[in-house]
């Protein structure tokens, strides 16, 4: 970790302290690169942020995202400052389902955790202080992961590995902390990681067979393979959430769930605020419209689930945004 202390910053009421003049003007920058981009979907945003990252010393923020969750990164990183953008709102259709879930006794396994962004969240109060388990398997990664947690009381678990089809170790390739993956993992160089299949983690008694979970699969090109070696644990009440890739017009992944497994295929439309059961896949040409971003599907075999997303539409007059 870094030995200066990290700035701060609150989503809430868009203070920011701690700052020096450069990096408050940086901040700025930041801000106003975000609502600019937000326009063509953010496109160029990561690229610009990282390269005024190099100007900047190598220091934290801890964002505030509500009363009782912080969230840190290295200051300026193209990927997460889009929050100092209060308007900005990652993963929507996420958010959605795990602030509905608030009164539900879940556990969200968090798999390609990043730095722990859901997992800071779903274990906060206002989503319920569910249980959260976050695996990731990059070392750069989860060191960041592990202070994430710490700083916000070891509320929930980590593990350092990466989810595939079956227990073994792969190779991670890539060059962004965002994209790491073992896709293809037969690079020369990369960092070596153990994988476990979701169903080892029933095996390994990590969670229980009888426990309802959301399971975040965010894989980066091993969606397919998670979800082949969760076979048993997506019997019960389990959803996952999974990225759709826009510039992917085949929509392999919602594809393989639809035709391949026992799993309903559920789409958030934004245009109805509705999650949609979707039978056959022409609703992801219309919503997936830009092809540098991800778009989360659901796949669920539980009725109980299912039923939730029945009422979360039912709701969705009411809904605040």
């Amino acid at each position: 970790m870094n030995a200066q202390a990290p700035i701060q910053f609150d989503r809430t009421t868009g203070v920011l302290e701690g700052a020096n003049p450069w990096e408050r003007l940086a901040a700025v920058a930041l801000l106003a690169g975000s609502k600019v981009s937000s326009l063509f979907a953010h496109r160029g945003y990561n690229m610009c942020a990282n390269l005024l990252r190099k100007t900047l010393p190598e220091r934290d923020i801890a964002i505030k995202l509500n009363d009782d969750a912080v969230f840190a990164f290295p200051y300026g990183d193209g990927y997460w400052s889009k929050l100092l953008n209060r308007s900005f709102k990652y993963e929507d259709e996420l958010e959605l389902l795990f602030r509905d879930s608030a009164d539900i006794d879940y556990t969200l396994l968090d798999c390609g955790a990043n730095y722990g962004y859901w997992s800071v969240l779903v274990s906060s109060r206002p989503f319920g202080s569910r249980k959260a388990i976050a695996i990731e398997p990059s070392s750069l990664n989860f060191a960041k992961l592990s202070n994430n947690a710490n700083i916000n009381a070891g509320r929930f678990d980590v593990m350092h590995c990466a989810i595939g089809a079956t227990r073994g170790m792969a190779r991670l390739s890539g060059t962004k902390h965002e994209a790491f993956s073992i896709a293809g993992g037969t690079a020369a160089h990369g960092e070596v990681v153990p994988v476990l299949a979701l169903d080892d983690l029933l095996d390994d008694g990590v969670i229980a067979a009888n426990g309802k979970y959301l399971i975040k699969l965010d894989v980066e090109g091993v969606e397919i393979e998670a979800i082949k070696g969760g076979a048993r644990l997506l019997q019960g009440d389990a959803v996952i959430m999974c990225e759709e890739h826009g510039n992917d017009p085949h929509h392999t992944v919602s594809r393989y769930i639809l035709e391949q497994t026992p799993l309903k295929l559920i789409a958030h439309d934004p245009v109805s605020d509705r999650f949609e059961i979707l039978t056959e896949l022409s609703l992801l040409d219309r919503i997936k419209v830009a092809s540098n971003v991800g778009y989360n599907v659901f796949g669920t075999a539980s009725a109980f689930w299912e039923d939730r997303f029945h009422r979360m539409n039912a709701n969705a007059s009411r809904r605040v945004h």
